[in-house]
């Protein structure tokens, strides 16, 4: 369309359009791999062994029909990048965000959005309501460190994200939270995986993982259950 407006006649010379699809903010890539592989959807189910489950974040989806839009409200523990998060999460499900309100009290964050589909319609069904809770839960809690921290530090390449991931996932591992860098061409990357079913992660796994991604590249950082193992055994 732009084309045609700047064209201003038939000649070989004329006006002439590109979008461009520029570079991915990896952290936002994140986001949008683990929502391709419908990380909120574990996330949603619990650990199932009958241990308490961590203070969730508030999300609401409502219609206002008066003004043909939906209203998404967020209470939460407020962190850095909480923002960036969310945005991304709406902004990938294809909503427009064209209105709203955030406000940090303390300890904890509230956000308010008015949004629209791409489409220009409201959230149409419950279905479709449940699925923005969902992940915009699953998004605000993904930075959350739970599990066993693993640091991949290695030559930056095209995919290496995607690769990890995939492996992670094949062998049956859930990443709670992610950060990425570069740094001088160098990937630093830091990964807390937990075991998909809830359970303590295996460190037989951990070593298939290492040996299939390189053990120097691979490192395990800390794991949060051995430092309460180690308090329990000290003696009082």
């Amino acid at each position: 369309m732009l084309g045609n407006v700047l064209k201003g006649s038939n000649k070989a010379r004329e006006a002439k359009t590109v979008v461009s699809h520029g570079a991915i903010h990896t952290e936002r890539r994140l986001h949008q791999m683990m929502l391709e592989d419908r990380d909120y959807e574990r996330n949603n189910s619990g650990s199932g062994l009958g241990e308490p489950e961590p203070q969730r974040p508030d999300v609401n989806v409502v219609n206002w029909y008066d003004k043909d839009c939906s209203v998404v409200t967020i209470r939460c523990k407020d962190r850095p990048k909480l923002l960036f998060d969310t945005i991304c999460t709406l902004t990938d499900l294809e909503y427009v965000v064209f209105h709203g309100h955030v406000d940090a009290e303390g300890p904890k964050a509230y956000q308010e959005y008015c949004i629209r589909h791409v489409d220009g319609s409201p959230v149409k069904s419950e279905a479709e309501r449940q699925r923005v809770i969902q992940c915009t839960e699953a998004a605000i809690e993904r930075r959350v460190s739970e599990g066993l921290k693993l640091e991949l530090c290695t030559t930056d390449r095209v995919g290496l994200l995607s690769d990890v991931t995939r492996i992670f996932r094949e062998n049956s591992l859930q990443v709670t939270r992610a950060e990425v860098a570069t740094r001088g061409g160098k990937a630093v990357n830091t990964f807390y995986v937990r075991d998909a079913s809830g359970y303590p992660v295996d460190s037989k796994i951990i070593e298939s993982i290492r040996k299939e991604i390189g053990q120097t590249i691979l490192k395990v950082k800390s794991n949060p259950q051995d430092s309460d193992q180690s308090a329990q055994e000290s003696p009082t």
